[in-house]
């Protein structure tokens, strides 16, 4: 595969997002070709997560408070319809509609929009979610750190979910596909808990604490000094 085709290549992005939360088996495959199967079920929540995914989840949940929390890349909006429930002021992003209309559909907050446009309330987040490898999008873990910075009310924390330290960190260029339906190809990183402490330094940011939920890792990052908001 060439560059152009990674460049030109297109496909049903929602599509497959519903396909997938409707139950339908969806996968990520790289330009190398390989595949791995999306945890569409961690993803959505509720009774469809394992155990391990709602401990992990939970964790995320209580690093959270009343005051407003922005999550990036929202998906189906697991977390923004949690807050909610809780009467918390939270707000569900994501460059798929799909992915919007299903955070809507289960009572959350959310709008479509690139992360990098201008947001609702930016510099005023007490709580930014990069949760489900978020850090990567775009494959530039630092450049989406420094865009969180940007949002993040001054004392606020942002809680991202990185991989584990077996897991080699890398950039790739993938898609998602299912049985019927192919995605656009997109730009990703995997960053790693090792790796974490430099990225998240340039940003302007320090690890404040990192929990391993077996093989689901949580850090939550604050502001190492004012001046890291000018990035």
């Amino acid at each position: 595969m060439t560059p152009e085709d990674i460049r030109t290549a297109t496909g049903p992005v929602d599509l497959i997002y519903r396909a997938g939360a409707a139950g339908a088996v969806c996968w990520a495959r790289d330009y190398r070709g390989h595949v791995r199967e999306l945890p569409m079920a961690r993803w959505i929540g509720g009774p469809h997560a394992s155990h391990r995914d709602r401990l992990a989840d939970g964790h995320v949940l209580r690093h959270c408070t009343a005051r407003p929390t922005l999550d990036l890349g929202c998906g189906p909006g697991r977390f923004t319809a949690s807050l909610r429930e809780r009467g918390w002021a939270a707000l569900g992003v994501d460059a798929s509609r799909a992915a919007v209309d299903l955070t809507r559909d289960r009572g959350g907050t959310a709008i479509h929009a690139d992360l990098f446009a201008p947001l609702p309330a930016e510099g005023c987040w007490e709580q930014i979610l990069l949760t489900d490898g978020n850090i990567g999008i775009g494959g530039d873990p630092v450049r989406i750190l420094r865009r969180a910075v940007e949002l993040l009310a001054p004392g606020g924390i942002v809680v991202a979910e990185v991989d584990p330290v077996t897991t080699a960190a890398c950039r790739e260029v993938l898609r998602w596909e299912t049985e019927h339906h192919v995605g656009q190809w997109f730009p990703w990183s995997r960053v790693n808990a090792a790796a974490l402490g430099d990225l998240a330094s340039t940003a302007g940011l320090l690890v404040s604490s990192i929990v391993d939920f077996d093989h689901r890792v949580i850090a939550v990052l604050r502001m190492a000094t004012p001046a890291g908001r000018s990035g």
